[in-house]
């Protein structure tokens, strides 16, 4: 029997996965039906539905592995549980994280204006190489998943100790160092992406700023193209770090809650704040999208009309 905390996470969780869902499901289906008519995609739109790929596949690790641990704990007493549910959550996660990274790249090459040869280099290929870039970050993702997965899962051994009240406070610095080198080990390398992430924003915001010395010295509006398509990017990156950064924050106290007083508590609260990065971003994208907004608002239109009728 549930609890009334239980019931009130699981109706949280399960809406959050439902917008989430749709929203990546929508990104996908719109791109895959241009695709069909013209028959070809885009190099944006083909980040973009590998990323709405990545996502639904995310989303669907996390409210599944959300209601196990608040839910039905004992089902994790099967340590080849936790350690399949971790290679796909390690996987889809890394997918998620190096995709919306190419997306920022991409973005930033397309937008941005530098004369360095390096950028003017990366501009002119960007479209002929991003599916080895895709494929590339998948590959990346599945030998981090691998590695993480045959590491020796120490939370969950660390878990039993506590369970069964042991003398834990010898075995905790037993394995402490083995455990927290694993965990240092995934966030390093979660680093890495969210590093690129960032320095494409720096350097959009740079882009940017010499664009508008420019435009002061030709006495032009400020209200240009250019400009507008640097401020949208800018906005979008802005969003995805953010969400991106609270994500990560929200997976730590998840991964630390046997440290805090509500353990259980504290896994309900970072399962719903994490599920709103897959979900959350995905909504801005299709705001900031000109053909993903502009479907959007035919479907709302067409719905209503079907209703009225």
């Amino acid at each position: 029997m549930l609890s009334m905390e239980d019931n009130i996470f699981v109706i949280i969780l399960t809406g959050e996965f439902i917008i989430g869902m749709l929203g990546n499901v929508y990104i996908g289906l719109v791109n895959w039906i241009d695709w069909i008519k013209k028959k070809k995609i885009s190099s944006v739109d083909y980040i973009l539905t590998s990323l709405a790929i990545s996502r639904i596949c995310l989303l669907c690790i996390l409210i599944l592995n959300g209601i196990i641990m608040v839910c039905y704990p004992d089902f994790y007493e099967n340590g080849k549980l936790q350690a399949v549910i971790n290679i796909f959550w390690t996987l889809t996660n890394y997918l998620s994280t190096w995709f919306a990274t190419c997306f920022n790249v991409f973005y930033l090459l397309k937008i941005a204006n530098f004369s360095h040869p390096l950028f003017l280099w990366l501009k002119r290929r960007i479209d002929r190489v991003i599916h080895w870039v895709l494929l590339g970050c998948l590959a990346i993702s599945s030998l981090i998943s691998l590695i993480l997965a045959t590491a020796p899962n120490y939370d969950f051994e660390f878990q039993k100790i506590i369970n069964h009240k042991r003398n834990c406070t010898e075995m905790f610095y037993v394995s402490k160092s083995q455990y927290f080198s694993l965990l240092t080990l995934f966030n390093l390398l979660a680093i890495v992406p969210c590093a690129v992430s960032l320095i494409s924003f720096f350097l959009l915001i740079m882009s940017l700023r010499r664009h508008i010395k420019q435009m002061k010295v030709s006495v032009t509006g400020c209200g240009d193209p250019s400009t507008e398509a640097h401020v949208g990017a800018m906005k979008t990156m802005t969003s995805f770090l953010f969400l991106l950064f609270v994500y990560y924050g929200a997976s730590l106290l998840a991964t630390f809650h046997y440290l805090m007083k509500e353990s259980k508590l504290a896994v309900m609260l970072g399962e719903i704040i994490a599920i709103l990065y897959p979900s959350g971003h995905s909504l801005i994208l299709i705001i900031r999208n000109n053909k993903l907004r502009q479907a959007s608002i035919r479907v709302l239109r067409f719905g209503r009309t079907v209703c009225i009728m």
